[in-house]
């Protein structure tokens, strides 16, 4: 079997999509309806930057997800399709519109919200992340908890064996980096993000993004969607939508997510986005898997992809 995955923030690259626009007439045409619906050029902060600009959350999970879903569009266009897909925390939108459980229009307006909601969150309970390198289960849960006297900290990203990032108050994420040290972990470092996401302080969001879910139409996916979530199969819209909206303050389970896939019989699996932080990871996860990567319009030509 051959699942597609869907990368999250932290991909990002200024550039990316600008030789997908240029080469393939469809994808411009995915770029302008987009433009349309967020009511800002993202063809120009996708392309141009610059890269502080992309960086912020309200541009990085519209810009990422359309790049996601023109490769996408594109594959299938050539008469490449999955088997099954995944997304790693907002790659899930690729993921459940690659699956055909939603139009590309409704989840880019849910992805509106969801980025902004997620930003405007951020901004009211200053929080932030930090990676946890080589840390056990024990340890990580001992960090957390010995660094919950101070504020709010919860695992948010179980990524890979020895990769875990951790989510929460500015104070107790710097109280949870000290800890690691004293622990003798090798590697604890603070991420450039705006917010403490998929954590309790993400609540404020919640609402408006509940509404935005259920305002638009959700079908079974034609094909199994593995939801970060519950790291499972998931088959039904009614649950898809359900776990999209958990998944805002729960911790995204993407190694479990991997290993359930592998054990479901998926041996192969195709990064559909920018980056490569999804091909890493699987190489820790499964590395018995062919991971591949597909980012650029080169790489589509290789394909044999034709405009």
């Amino acid at each position: 079997m051959t699942a597609f995955i869907f990368p999250g923030q932290g991909s990002q690259v200024v550039g990316m999509g600008r030789d997908l626009y240029e080469a393939y007439p469809q994808v411009k045409e995915l770029y302008d309806t987009a433009v349309d619906i967020l009511d800002y050029d993202l063809r120009q902060a996708s392309f141009e930057g610059p890269e502080d600009l992309l960086q912020q959350t309200r541009i990085t999970q519209p810009a990422l997800f359309v790049h996601s879903i023109a490769l996408d569009l594109l594959l299938k266009e050539q008469g490449t399709r999955p088997e099954a897909t995944a997304g790693h925390s907002l790659g899930e939108y690729s993921a459940v519109v690659s699956a055909g459980a939603m139009t590309f229009a409704d989840a880019l307006e849910v992805v509106k919200v969801r980025s902004n909601e997620m930003a405007t969150a951020g901004e009211k309970a200053a929080g932030t992340m930090a990676a946890i390198m080589g840390a056990t289960q024990d340890q990580i849960d001992t960090i957390c908890r010995q660094a919950a006297t101070v504020g709010v900290v919860v695992p948010a990203n179980l990524n890979a064996p020895g990769q875990v990032v951790i989510s929460g108050d500015l104070g107790a994420i710097d109280r949870a980096l000290e800890i690691a040290g004293e622990l003798g972990i090798r590697r604890a470092i603070k991420l450039k993000v705006s917010g403490a996401f998929h954590s309790p302080l993400m609540a404020p969001a919640r609402p408006a993004l509940q509404g935005a879910l259920e305002a638009v139409q959700f079908r079974d996916p034609h094909i199994p969607v593995y939801q970060n979530v519950v790291a499972r199969a998931v088959h039904t819209a009614d649950e898809l939508r359900a776990n999209l909206l958990s998944q805002l303050e729960s911790p995204v389970r993407w190694e479990a997510t991997i290993r359930q896939m592998w054990d479901d019989g998926v041996r192969e699996y195709l990064e559909v986005g920018a980056g490569k932080i999804l091909q890493g990871l699987n190489r820790r996860i499964v590395p018995e898997a062919l991971t591949l990567g597909l980012s650029s319009a080169a790489e589509m030509t290789q394909l044999d992809v034709s405009a």
